[in-house]
Parts: structure tokens; sequence; C-alpha cells
């Protein structure tokens, strides 16, 4: 890349003048003060200051070195803002230079930050017999998308699908249909879940009169755990059925886990792990028996509340089956790191659920099994509508299928191809749910999430095919390249310029992106990119300009390029056209 050139010319001048600080080069706020700027001067003067005045009067030398070793005259202007800052004009040549040099590689390459390294992504994690609403939407898209920077960064990712299929939420499943249900019709239906949650709504209405219901609920939960043949075969069933919606969601989303066939690994798998996970935390003293009788893991010096891991009738938890989880990723060679050790492990859960992964990740310190760092709750906000928070319970949700059905409806707005509808409306989604941090509360608004001029998906989308139209048009023309100036002679516009600055940033975005865990980073940038693009086609010829034809055309072509391949690691699909 020719920013490394860049940076090889600096490292250059400080060396000789004994200068050990790290170069970072910034994009200065105001672009009157040049292309880059450093503050290198200023951080190593505490070390210098016997031999210079002021940072100033070290910066100044260090212009004076660097202009030295440019000799590829790929800097343009050198000053001194400040206390010392050094602002960088670059000329034209190297972002000509720059531009050959990516265009060349085609797509780009990213930083290999995960080298040697695995990564487990748990995302989506809809419970069995429960709709699928928009609240499981945010976890499946952030959580895809994470899987995907991570695996462009270098690592080994596996993508599991942690399913709510166990708990004490089956006894009272398994209690309305037997009371209330019908295997036949269940079966039957389109949309079995809705027939579940349908009885699960029924089970609780009648048990705000006849709480013998609660009780005979927790029994058949306890038959479960013991695997009884009746108790088990409905709750098969449940799994069954659920899987013909999730199925279906997950395709249309184009999302995909690794995990246990596809499926991902519910919590019944971890089940058999449970007791001998207990009698072990209570042998290493960490878990003890409560007051009431349960059993609890207790922090040291109190510094978290207690985590409870079995009620006193013996019923496990979340953190009984999350903690068993952990220990079988950890034990499972698969999983671990080129050196052994153990995997980056990522949550993405809600964030009302922070504190319970602050108990959870402590407990799995104290235990020896991960460090700081290793275990990592990726939260995201909740979606708000005029219809208020949703409760499977009470029966007020909003079926996912539901809103990718209007989102296909309105995107047929722009478009009479029901292929082309769908992938707009899934973009729209994805894009509204990415393009701001995980951990804020989205306000679900139509206009926004599916307007063509501001910062939504179906823009991204246009942007991306308005720029393959324009290759397009050019080939279908047959045309020669024009007879271009050589490149030296070529002068840049602010716009052009602009761009090219932009497609050396796109790796460093991408890296960042993916070791904060924050799919919005990439999001800011490539909506950066295509408004800068639409500026340059609106303001630009591109074909009829011969002079600067093959210039602009690949210019054209890289902004393509990136924003494909940016998108795609959003888990968003580009059209060629709209």
């Amino acid at each position: 890349m020719q920013k490394q050139t860049l940076l090889d010319i600096l490292a250059q001048a400080a060396a000789d003048l004994e200068i050990d600080q790290p170069i970072k080069l910034e994009k200065p706020s105001n672009p009157d003060f040049g292309d880059l700027s450093t503050n290198l001067a200023m951080l190593a003067y505490a070390k210098l200051s016997e031999s210079f005045h002021s940072p100033k009067d070290l910066a100044q030398s260090l212009i004076d070195k660097i202009k030295i070793h440019d000799q590829q005259k790929i800097i343009k202007e050198l000053n001194i803002a400040g206390p010392g800052f050094i602002n960088l004009t670059l000329a034209d040549k190297y972002f000509l230079q720059s531009l050959e040099n990516l265009t060349r590689e085609k797509t780009a390459t990213f930083t290999d930050l995960g080298q040697g390294k695995s990564a487990i992504v748990e995302y989506s994690s809809p419970n069995i017999a429960k709709p699928f609403t928009v609240g499981h939407l945010r976890s499946t898209i952030i959580g895809d998308s994470i899987a995907n920077l991570l695996e462009a960064s270098g690592y080994k990712v596996f993508r599991d699908n942690h399913l709510g299929d166990w708990g004490t939420q089956f006894g009272k499943q398994i209690v309305a249909i037997k009371k209330y249900g019908d295997e036949e019709q269940i079966a039957k239906s389109s949309n079995p879940v809705k027939e579940l949650v349908a009885l699960y709504v029924k089970f609780h209405q009648e048990a705000e009169s006849d709480l013998s219901l609660e009780d005979e609920a927790r029994l058949w939960f306890q038959k479960l755990e013991q695997g009884d043949e009746e108790a088990l075969r409905l709750w098969q069933k449940c799994i069954d059925w659920s899987f013909k919606e999730f199925e279906q969601i997950y395709q249309q989303l184009g999302v995909s886990f690794t995990e246990n066939n596809g499926r991902g690994y519910g919590e019944s798998f971890f089940e058999p792990m449970l007791a001998p996970l207990i009698e072990e935390l209570q042998a290493k003293g960490l878990a003890k028996t409560g007051e009431q009788g349960a059993i609890l893991i207790f922090y040291p010096n109190d510094e978290l509340s207690p985590l409870m891991i079995a009620k006193k009738d013996g019923s496990t938890l979340y953190a009984t089956r999350d903690l068993a989880t952990d220990k079988w990723r950890l034990e499972n060679t698969r999983y671990q790191n080129a050196d052994g050790s153990a995997p980056l492990v990522i949550n993405e859960v809600g964030a009302e659920q922070a504190f319970y992964f602050k108990q959870l990740y402590r407990a799995e310190e104290l235990l020896g099994w991960y460090s700081k760092g290793q275990r990592v709750h990726v939260k995201h906000g909740l979606y708000r509508f005029k219809e208020g928070k949703m409760s499977t319970r009470k029966g007020n949700v909003i079926w996912l299928q539901e809103v990718l059905a209007k989102a296909k409806e309105k995107a047929l707005a722009f478009t009479k191809d029901e292929a082309v509808a769908e992938a707009v409306g899934i973009a729209a989604l994805k894009w509204n749910d990415l393009k701001r941090k995980s951990d804020l509360n989205i306000n679900f608004d139509w206009e926004e999430i599916l307007n063509l001029q501001g910062n939504s998906g179906p823009y991204m989308l246009y942007t991306y095919a308005r720029a393959t139209s324009v290759l397009r048009k050019n080939e279908e023309a047959g045309e020669a390249s024009a007879a271009n100036k050589q490149a030296a002679e070529l002068e840049l516009e602010p716009l052009e310029k602009q761009l090219i600055a932009l497609f050396e940033d796109f790796p460093e975005v991408v890296a960042r992106a993916s070791s904060e865990f924050a799919p919005h980073q990439l999001c800011n940038y490539l909506f950066e990119l295509a408004q800068s693009f639409n500026s340059f086609y609106n303001k630009h010829q591109i074909l009829k300009d011969l002079e600067k034809k093959e210039l602009r055309l690949r210019i054209v072509e890289q902004s393509a390029t990136i924003l494909n391949q940016g998108l795609a690691l959003l888990g968003i699909k580009t059209l060629a056209q709209m």
C-alpha cells in the first residue's frame, strides 16, 4: 500500500533523529490543513528536549529529514500547525500510484489479526416453541456480521446458535399441549409455532385463576429432566415444529451456522453435563448451598451478588447450562487456538443481560477456564415500536416473518421484481440495525429504513448498482481505452483524491471494526464512501471525458469493489441492477 511507503519515509526521518516513538497518521478535521497529520514531534519531544528548543523546533527538523527521504516526491507540502503537528499534503503522484496498486489487487487484503486464533460467535439463539420476533433479528444480524469480520481478519470462526430448547417453560408448554392442544392440528399448520404460542398464552391465562397449573408444569419439566418418554416425545415435537419456521427465516436472511450440522448446540445438549458440573463447582468451593436450599456461586469479598446454578428442587438454570457450554468448548480441541489455548468466545445477547454475563465471566475466570478478554458480551439494545415492549406470555409480539413480508411489500414500490424487492427489504433491515452502535435502542421507522436518499440499505444498494451500471455501459460500448495523458501529467480533482484516500482506509476500518466487534464502524465508512462516490458521479463526466476516462473508470470500479466486499461483510447482498 502507498500509505506504507509514506510511513517508511517518516520512519527513516525519525530514525535519523533517534526517535523511537510509533508513528501514527490521522486525517485532519479540517481538509484545508492537508491530507494527513502526525503528532510525532510532540510525542518525541519529552526525550529530546535537551537537543531541541520546542516541539515545533523538532517538527521542523523532522520535516527537513522527510524531504531528504522522499525521493519519489510523493509529498507535495509539509507544514507545522499548533504546538507541533506536522501536516502533510500529498502529491497527485501518491494517489495515482495508490489507485494503481489497489486496482491491481482487485479485492482488499485484510490484516491477519486472528492468525492461529479461533473464535466462537454465539448469536440468534431463539427459543423453541416461542416466536422468532424482531427481538431475535438484532442478535442474528449483528452476530453474523461480527463472525464475518473476524473471519475476514484471519480467525477460524465457529458460528453457534445456542437454542433455548430446555428449561421450565417446556413444562408449561407440555401441560398446554396436553390440556388444550391438538397435535395433529399443530403438525398440519403452516405456522406451527403460532399454534404453540397460542397454547402458551392460554396456559398463563388459565394459571391466573388455577394455581395448580404452575405446579403441574414444574412436575412435567422434572419428568423431562429425568428422561420421561412422553415428556421427551412432546419436547422433540416442539423442536421439529419450531425448525420449520427457523430454517425458512435463516434462508431468507442469508444466515447460517457451522455447529451441529447447522442447527447449533441447544441447551439440551449440555443437560448430561450439569450434575457433574455442579459437583465440581461445589468440590472447588466456588458453589455452596444457600439459606433457602438453592445452590449458588459466591464471589470473593462479595464483589458480585451470588449466581444461582440450581434451585432448591434441583432444577437447573440458564447459568448452569451456560457454564457447562463454556467448559465443553474449552475442553473441545476443535475450538482451541493453534497453541492450544482457549478460544475467543462471543455472546451476542441483549444489553439487559449485561450483569448476568459479568457474573458468568467472572465465575469462569475464578475457575481458571478463561482469562479476561477471552469472553465477550456484545450487547444489543431493544427495538422500540409504538406498540411498546413485547411479551410472549401476553401474546403481544411482532413476528419476524411479518416484518420480513412488510419490508418486501414496501420495497415493491421501487421495483416490480419480487426477488429484487426481497433483497432490498432484507438489506434495508440489516443496514438499519448495523449502522449504529449495537447497544443503542432502535426506534423502528419504516420511512428511515427504506429511504433511497439517506443513510439506508436501499441507498447503499442503489449506489453500488449505479457504479456497476457505468462499468456495464462502458463494456457494452466496446470502446478501447481512451488516449490518456501520462499518469504523471494528470491533475486530480478533490473528489478523485478523496475517493482514493477512502479506498486506502478500507483494510484499516475492517481491522478496527473486527477488533472492537463494531460493525457500525464499517457502516460509517461505507456510507461516507457512497456519499463521496455519488458526489463524484454527479459532478464529473466519466465516459465522455476521454482524457480522464480510464482513470475515472478505475475509481468507479474500485468503489464498486469495496462497496460489494464491505456490504458482504455485513451480510448484505448487492444488486447489479435495481
